[in-house]
């Protein structure tokens, strides 16, 4: 039990440090690959200089370092838990691509990429033709075009893993939840020496997808640098380059062909390094970033002066990471940590109520939100209500109103007639819109005999006079190929969108608060000595039924959408919240179902539980049905 004067030190406090710990472990990684390059490039000139860190082989592996570090400065400031919910790429495109994260995603790995480059290039010997400025004779200089299509190649790579980045969205974190069934956290597979060996085992993964990048940035410099590129990246280079050297004034580019063998083969190498460093780094940044929220075994929050207090900020938090991972420990403590959960029962005297009522009302809160996402999906916005209108004095007309006569009065009295109905029909949508207009018989055959004109010629064209159908038709034709695949709303994708909502949305969140609710309150039977919880198992049970029931019923009723080619009705994220809910309906029956009557839970409602959970129907006992006897007698 806290005093009340005690400071509730915030979450975070206890977040951050540990992410920080995460982040230098990765950073460390990097660094181990950036020396390994730094010396894999010295020259070997000297046994001691070529692998001493202090030293020129140190300075090439800080700026290696440092490239390889930019990725991950980029994901600490863009990272966020679960999906980017919506119905389909193309709509995620339309919702994301303004933002100031996409440039800065673009800027980064275009800035890393262009300063490995440059070490790569200061690293090679003058033998290797990839100097900047060539000297034909003691004062004839010449800017290298093989330097320059070097660096527009690494331009190049950044800019399109930075659209894979993007694609791909790698700057999510998916986070764990802590299973009733799995082993304690002293005996979990999320220590750093497990963590790095699961790390190095996907090397070969990451040498593979490096190799499979390598070649198609390679093929995209083949064919954007010559043909679209060449002269403007050659003038760019010499503007710099003139000031600092005695360059010729011409800016015609080179006759030669500006890609050799070597050189490719060159920036192949270069690339596949590059490419390793990017993807270890983020796989490893992915990886330590969600270990379990513990230090040292024991709960983030253990160490704090209120560690109740600190967790409930958390569990109230408005950003959804930190709110994700205070659930996360709180499913920990349910499971694995009896001292906690005893403090939690026991701590009555709060500001807000005991912490117990607290916990118990947010995880409701987190469930119940499912119920709201289905509900609203589909729906428009609500529209956002105007401040009143301040009252504004009537003007008084200086000046005559519009005329409304025929605009001409002239021509033959059949065209007109005609003229005189179109220019009716166009005066009253443009002076009273919405009101709608009325053709004469004689302007309704007119156009639908155009009308009909028009669908013979599209008969004639393409076989049918059914327009919807026949877009539809050429949708499908578009679908199928790669071009449609941003467009294709997949049922997975969709299902996502509705059950989690937005903008992003993260399963962990609700499997954990399942887990958590389930497991104090199955732990209440023996540990909570003040009963506080039994007031709100008949609760607890109705509203996890209640949401089962609903999702389970939305998920069977959700259709394939048009544009999914492949209609797989598969969501594996969906299915793993259903499971979680049954698992905690599954607890709360099996330990309290001999007590329903004196938790005041009908029939009614163990019977909607049984089916929600999958529960088999208890048998009658014999003693049950000797009663009944006795009873009909």
């Amino acid at each position: 039990m806290a005093p009340a004067s005690v400071r509730r030190p915030p979450y975070k406090d206890f977040l951050q440090p540990a992410l920080h710990r995460r982040f230098s472990t990765t950073a460390l990684i990097l660094l181990a690959i950036a020396y390994v390059y730094a010396i894999g490039l010295a020259r070997w000139n000297s046994f001691l200089w070529s692998w001493f860190p202090i030293g020129p082989t140190g300075i090439r592996a800080a700026f290696l370092w440092f490239s390889g570090s930019l990725i991950l400065i980029l994901r600490i400031a863009q990272y966020h838990p679960g999906y980017r919910t919506s119905d389909s790429a193309y709509d995620t495109f339309l919702k994301h691509y303004r933002n100031f994260s996409t440039l800065e995603t673009i800027v980064t790995y275009a800035f890393s990429a262009w300063l490995f480059a440059q070490v790569y290039i200061f690293s090679q010997s003058k033998d290797s033709g990839l100097e900047w400025v060539t000297y034909l004779s003691y004062d004839r200089q010449r800017l290298n075009e093989k330097a320059v299509a070097f660096t527009t190649h690494f331009a190049i790579l950044g800019a399109y893993q930075a659209i894979r980045h993007l694609y791909l969205d790698n700057d999510r974190l998916f986070l764990g939840v802590a299973k009733p069934s799995e082993g304690a956290v002293q005996n979990s597979s999320s220590d750093v020496g497990t963590l790095m060996k699961k790390f190095w085992g996907e090397m070969p993964k990451i040498f593979a997808e490096s190799l499979n990048q390598t070649l198609a940035s390679g093929i995209l410099t083949l064919v954007i640098y010559p043909f679209f590129l060449r002269k403007a990246v050659w003038r760019l280079s010499l503007f710099f380059f003139r000031p600092f050297f005695n360059l010729p004034k011409t800016n015609y580019v080179p006759y030669s062909w500006p890609i050799s063998f070597s050189s490719f083969v060159s920036m192949a190498l270069a690339s596949f390094m590059l490419l390793i460093v990017w993807i270890a780094g983020n796989t490893a940044f992915t990886m330590f970033m969600v270990k379990e929220p513990t230090k040292n075994q024991r709960p983030f929050t253990t160490g704090s002066k209120d560690p109740n207090g600190s967790l409930l900020n958390g569990l109230k938090h408005k950003k959804l990471f930190f709110k994700c991972f205070a659930m996360w420990e709180l499913a920990l403590i349910a499971r694995d940590f009896p001292e906690r959960r005893k403090a939690i029962y026991e701590d009555l005297d709060r500001k807000d109520g005991p912490a117990w009522s607290q916990v118990y009302s947010i995880c409701l809160d987190v469930l119940k939100s499912l119920e709201t996402n289905i509900a609203n999906y589909g729906k428009a916005p609500q529209p956002v209500a105007a401040p009143a209108a301040q009252r504004v004095e009537e003007k008084v007309r200086t000046t005559a109103p519009l005329k409304e006569d025929p605009i001409y009065l002239g021509g033959p009295s059949r065209r007109r007639n005609f003229r005189s109905e179109v220019e009716k029909a166009v005066t009253q949508v443009a002076v009273a819109p919405g009101q709608g207009s009325h053709l004469s018989p004689f302007a309704k055959r007119t156009v639908d005999a155009a009308k009909h004109q028009l669908l013979e010629v599209q008969k004639a064209a393409t076989g049918t006079d059914d327009t919807a159908s026949l877009i539809r038709t050429w949708a499908m034709k578009g679908l199928h190929k790669w071009v449609g695949i941003p467009f294709r709303q997949e049922y997975r994708r969709r299902m996502l969108n509705a059950v989690l909502g937005g903008p992003y949305g993260e399963p962990s969140l609700f499997i954990n608060a399942a887990y958590a609710l389930s497991m104090l309150t199955s732990h209440s039977l023996q540990e909570d000595k003040y009963g506080n919880v039994q007031r709100d198992i008949a609760t607890i049970i109705r509203t996890l039924t209640n949401v089962t029931k609903k999702l389970e019923r939305f998920k069977e009723g959700f259709e394939v959408h048009w544009t999914d080619i492949e209609g797989v009705k598969e969501c594996p994220e969906v299915d793993a919240i259903l499971e979680a809910l049954r698992e905690a309906l599954t607890t709360l029956i099996t330990e309290f179902g001999p007590y329903a009557r004196d938790l005041r839970l009908t029939l009614t409602d163990m019977r909607l539980a049984r089916e929600a959970a999958n529960f088999p129907e208890p048998q009658p006992r014999m003693d049950d049905l000797l009663d009944l006897n006795q009873w009909k007698r």
